[in-house]
């Protein structure tokens, strides 16, 4: 790398003051500006959340000098306000590479590789399409587009025409997932090699969710403040719940784990509103008393996970999230906490056996949910993390990036 800093535009749909903004893309981003990029960053942020975290998300930029471009999310009226934000995302882009004359264009998912391909197809930049998943597909699956209206059948078509564009014309294409890869690279029409796509999963940054790094006292306090004693056995979640993730499924199994445990808890960590699972909570006749809801910024997550005896999530299989890394997977092992989780999601039943990490059930049903027994399990925390470190480690990704940058 020379000494004068290679200018990436890194374009992102999602949030910097979203979950997934914090933990999936500026630490790369700040890693790889230790490295000698400087990263100029275009994202959509929800109004509430960033009135609430931008001071955190734009120091975090300032410190690692990365030139950030908030643009306000669109939500109504649906397609036409996604429209409009990339119409805005595209005049942007060009109006900085104008300025800053990019060597490389980072898009992170489909709608960022609309404006990405343009900048390639009219200026020469280098297009790295970082795809997250198949997106379009993913629409489908989780009930959000239903191709009977025409309307959606139309716009389905239209992105599954430039899925194979990006595919096909990036100069580099990131799949979070082996089973992604393997998927993509069965196409007919997708005429790319296997050195054409390297696999970056979901990473965890290991020093910030290390069970060593926790303080003893904060910890006590925490607990404390949820109204949780010593003795109680804690079922934990983290994350956003939505179209993905079974919510029913994972109530219905703490459900059963109650039965068993009449000291068991379940701990939520989300943003989500708590009416909500609490709501379903009673439809399924749990006892809310039983249940804690409460959001964290990021940072703090750690702290909330390390007080969990287990941790649970189900995601919804479907052909689409053949290419889903749950992030929550990674960081639950950085903790050395055991999972809970079902088959057929990406790569995530294989890392779990491979590194014997959790228990995978094959199907989610009360039956199963009964035949399990946690207390015939045996997992070393120290074990668990040292396969985190192994494959979901911040700093290989970083140098997975870096190899593809350069």
């Amino acid at each position: 790398m020379s000494e004068q800093k290679k200018q990436v535009l890194y374009i992102s749909y999602d949030g910097m003051t979203d979950f997934l903004g914090q933990s999936q893309v500026l630490p790369y981003l700040a890693g790889l500006s230790k490295l000698g990029y400087h990263f100029h960053l275009i994202s959509f942020e929800k109004p509430d959340r960033f009135k609430k975290f931008r001071g955190d998300i734009q120091s975090l930029c300032d410190t690692h000098h990365i030139s950030w471009y908030p643009l306000s999310y669109t939500k109504k009226p649906p397609l036409l306000s996604t429209l409009y934000d990339v119409w805005r995302m595209q005049r942007l882009a060009f109006k900085l590479h104008q300025q800053h004359a990019f060597s490389i264009v980072h898009c992170r998912s489909y709608l960022a590789a609309l404006v990405g391909l343009k900048l390639k197809r009219r200026h020469g930049v280098k297009f790295v399409f970082d795809m997250r998943g198949f997106w379009a597909d993913e629409r489908v699956d989780g009930g959000l587009w239903n191709l009977a209206n025409p309307i959606y059948n139309t716009v389905y078509n239209f992105f599954k025409r430039k899925e194979n564009e990006f595919f096909n014309q990036a100069d580099h294409i990131v799949s979070l997932t082996e089973e992604g890869k393997k998927e993509l690279l069965s196409w007919e029409k997708v005429a790319r090699k296997e050195t054409d796509v390297t696999v970056i999963p979901c990473c965890v940054d290991t020093n910030l969710f290390n069970p060593e790094a926790i303080n003893p006292d904060q910890k006590r306090k925490l607990k404390e403040s949820l109204n949780i004693a010593n003795e109680e056995f804690i079922l934990g979640y983290v994350g956003s719940i939505g179209t993905w993730y079974m919510l029913d499924e994972m109530l219905a199994f703490f459900k059963i784990l109650l039965t068993k445990n009449m000291k068991a808890k379940f701990l939520f960590i989300t943003g989500e509103d708590p009416l909500v699972i609490l709501g379903k909570a009673k439809e399924l006749e749990i006892p809310t008393e039983k249940l804690v809801v409460v959001s964290s910024i990021h940072k703090y997550v750690p702290l909330h996970i390390s007080l969990f005896d287990y941790s649970i999530f189900f995601i919804r299989p479907s052909f689409s999230k053949k290419a889903s890394s749950p992030t929550k997977q990674g960081e639950i092992m950085a903790m050395g906490i055991p999972l809970i989780c079902n088959s057929g999601v990406g790569d995530t039943d294989t890392i779990v056996k491979k590194y014997n990490s959790g228990i995978v059930l094959e199907e989610l049903s009360d039956i199963s949910f009964q035949a399990v027994d946690l207390h015939t399990h045996s997992f070393l925390p120290q074990i668990l993390r040292e396969g985190a470190i192994n494959y979901f480690s911040l700093t290989k990704g970083v140098e997975l990036y870096d190899e593809i940058l350069r």
